[in-house]
């Protein structure tokens, strides 16, 4: 991914829209949590990971278009998502404002249908990056049984999925799927299949660019003699 000059979790979020809609056959509101670190006693915040720019790479891709468009468009995608997390982490991130008014409008007695309505979209795609500390402290190639699958949640909606996600070294990604057996619309099983599939496409296309198989050269310089 890192070869690739891409941000290795805008390329694992858009690999996971790229599977929902593989899964589902349509587009769904998703959550990404944000740490809000800068902050004193800060958090998390949400990132609305599922963009009118990823919607655009993900439809591109599935109809067939050529490789440059949909390369074009999937940097245009993960550059809008940075943006997003930046935004999130720095405080400039939209929900948990969202939530303090509609908090004080339950204070005040006042109805909101805005953010009634807002606040009761469903999250269908529920999404957390695990950071892994440990895995410095040994060898992973040598030692892979040490290797933790990490943790999870549940999923949101009744009729979603819950993805944790851990990059574990330089050659891994472990994701934990989850979602209710009582939802005749998902499988964690498929799911899983569609992410490892979606990973391995936008993989194969972003290495058949041309100009990513060029080596960086760095630039010559002149001595004064």
């Amino acid at each position: 991914m890192k070869r690739c000059r891409i941000s290795p979790d805008a390329f694992i979020q858009l690999a996971l829209q790229l599977a929902h809609y593989r899964d589902k056959g349509k587009f769904c509101l998703t959550y990404e949590a944000s740490m809000t670190r800068l902050f004193r006693e800060g958090r998390t915040e949400t990132v609305r990971s599922c963009s009118t720019e990823s919607c655009a790479f993900v439809t591109a891709l599935e109809r067939g278009e050529e490789a440059e468009t949909c390369r074009r468009l999937f940097r245009l995608a993960a550059e809008k998502h940075q943006s997003l997390y930046r935004l999130a982490m720095t405080g400039a991130g939209i929900d948990r404002h969202l939530f303090c008014l509609y908090v004080v409008s339950k204070y005040l007695g006042e109805e909101s249908p805005f953010l009634n309505e807002v606040l009761s979209e469903p999250w269908r795609l529920s999404t957390s990056q695990t950071p892994v500390q440990q895995v410095e402290l040994f060898d992973l190639v040598n030692h892979p049984d040490y290797i933790s699958c990490g943790g999870g949640f549940g999923p949101v909606a009744d009729d979603g999925y819950g993805v944790s996600y851990i990059i574990v070294g330089e050659n891994m990604i472990n994701f934990h799927i989850s979602c209710k057996v009582s939802s005749p619309e998902t499988d964690a099983h498929r799911f899983g299949a569609h992410i490892r599939q979606s990973l391995l496409d936008i993989l194969a296309l972003l290495t058949s660019d041309p100009k990513a198989q060029q080596p960086q050269t760095a630039p010559s310089t002149k001595k004064d003699l």
